[in-house]
């Protein structure tokens, strides 16, 4: 969209709070990718689709700033928890203190490591997943969440046109743009769900689990 569409957008949509604005701001000035972070109309998109989904138990494979875990845990219901993983331990010592002093803190387990491999070993069903980690393994990201996803249960995957880049020839050889095209055609593919593509910021694609 363009800059005068997403102004008028997000003056129309519901603020992200001090909070959020002040967290989205320290990861661009103090991480290298800093656009990396969800941001505020796809985080109030994230709290909106988990207060309509009303989940009890949500898995996000990817944390980064902690920004996208602190908007769902902002739609969760009382008893609802956010398990976030993300595998790249330099970002803890960012990322923990800014989820630790969040208004939403006891709603978030986070934990540093490998989703693929740690997430399974938590013997917990999953009513939604959030997947935003790396590229290059989206395939057995999805596959890992919907062993653990409940039937009916929803995933929503980012980044799935990753800059126009899918269709791009030039990224033929780039493996992260391989990873999003192998994923997207495996979804596409796959009978065991249905989605959607929302062309929202990088791609989001909205998966649910058939019961």
């Amino acid at each position: 969209m363009t800059e005068d569409i997403e102004k008028y957008v997000l003056a129309h949509s519901a603020p992200e709070g001090d909070y959020l604005y002040r967290l989205y701001r320290a990861t661009n000035i103090h991480t290298i990718h800093g656009r990396m972070a969800s941001g505020h109309l796809q985080g109030r998109l994230l709290k909106m689709l988990v207060s309509m989904i009303r989940p009890k138990n949500i898995l996000e494979v990817g944390t980064f700033s902690g920004y996208s875990a602190i908007c769902m845990a902002e739609g969760l219901d009382e008893g609802g928890k956010v398990w976030t993983f993300e595998i790249n331990d330099e970002m803890e010592d960012f990322t923990r203190p800014w989820i630790e002093n969040s208004p939403v803190a006891d709603k978030i387990d986070f934990r540093i490591g490998d989703a693929n491999i740690e997430a399974p070993k938590l013997g917990v069903t999953f009513d939604l997943a959030f997947v935003d980690g790396d590229k290059r393994t989206y395939v057995e990201t999805y596959e890992m969440v919907l062993s653990i996803l409940r039937p009916g249960g929803y995933i929503i995957a980012d980044n799935t046109l990753w800059d126009g880049h899918v269709t791009d020839p030039a990224y033929d050889h780039d493996h992260q743009t391989q990873g999003i095209r192998q994923f997207n055609d495996h979804v596409a593919a796959d009978n065991r769900v249905e989605q959607v593509i929302v062309p929202l910021r990088d791609g989001l694609t909205l998966i649910r689990k058939k019961n």
